[in-house]
């Protein structure tokens, strides 16, 4: 039940395209900065067979990131990750 919850959220915020533009003037954020940020997992989802959604929340902001993982054996390079916060 909650995992049939999280994945109708995560795909509404996919699809909403919500908070893309406001970060295009701060440096990409990635996984790892977020890890080391203190963010944590909130959920995560399979979109489809090489794609993934990942969701992080941190308890000092009232916003989450969104990162997608693209693991595609046929670029270079073959993962690619684009994350954004959702507000």
């Amino acid at each position: 039940m909650l995992a049939a919850t999280l994945l109708a959220a995560v795909a509404a915020l996919w699809f909403a395209d919500a908070g893309r533009a406001e970060s295009l003037d701060r440096a990409p954020v990635t996984i790892e900065g977020l890890v080391r940020a203190g963010w944590e997992v909130a959920g995560y989802v399979a979109v489809s067979d090489n794609r993934s959604l990942i969701l992080f929340r941190h308890k000092e902001f009232k916003y989450l990131v969104q990162c997608s993982v693209l693991v595609d054996v046929m670029r270079n390079p073959r993962l690619v990750t684009y994350c954004y916060e959702l507000k």
